[in-house]
This record gives C-alpha cells, structure tokens and sequence, in this order.
C-alpha cells in the first residue's frame, strides 16, 4: 500500500513540476529547468515512461539529459541564464521606483540565484 501511496504522489507531484516548468518558459521571474530537473527525479522513480518522455523532449531533453548524466550545464546555457535574471531583476526593480525595500529585498534573492547558477559545474565541452 505505501508503495503505491508513493508511487502515485512522485507521480503527481513529477506532473506539477512539468506544469510549473512550461508556466515558467513563459513568465520571466518562474525558472524552468530546475522544476523540470526535479520532475525527471520523481519520473525516475515512478514512471519511466514519462522519464523518457522528458529526456526526448526537443527542448527541454538535452540539457536534462546532460543534467541527469554529469550535473553539469554548459558555459552558454549558464551566461545567458545569468543575464536573463540581470535582466528580469532589473526591469523588476526598476518598476518598483520608489519601493526602496522590495527593491532591496529583489537585489538580495538577484544576488542569491546568481550565486546558486555561478557554483553549477559546467561541462567539459563548450
């Protein structure tokens, strides 16, 4: 019994993550590969049929695919992930003019989401 319990909420919570994802490939400030990343986890071990399905999907597949193989990411995917969240910040903070705490409290998560992708590995190959 607690195998299926467990088998249906990896399940469900692996289908939140991919709806999560594809909201955030079209909202700035909502990440997508990481809620993909954790929802090739649940698939793993739940479904792997939906697994494979992430893993060959046309966009999102290599990059999770290089993921689940070397927890690496490659140098361009990083820069350009970098200079989406400067750029998403700060159009951010620059439409709270004036909020001088909001604007704050946006350059501190900036900072601590740039420090999290600056420590990712990057792959060998460019």
């Amino acid at each position: 019994m607690r195998a299926i319990i467990k088998h249906y909420l990896l399940l469900t919570t692996g289908w939140l993550f991919v709806i999560l994802g594809i909201i955030g490939a079209f909202v700035p400030l909502l990440p997508t590969t990481p809620f993909l990343i954790v929802a090739l986890a649940c698939f793993a071990n739940s479904s792997p049929r939906f697994h494979s399905m992430l893993l060959n999907n046309k966009w999102f597949g290599p990059p999770l695919a290089q993921w689940e193989h070397s927890h690496t990411i490659r140098h361009q995917v990083k820069r350009k992930a970098m200079m989406l969240i400067i750029a998403t910040f700060t159009i951010s903070i620059i439409m709270l003019s004036g909020r001088l705490g909001l604007q704050l409290m946006l350059v501190c998560l900036c900072l601590i989401l740039l420090a999290f992708v600056w420590q990712l590995k990057e792959s060998e190959d460019k």
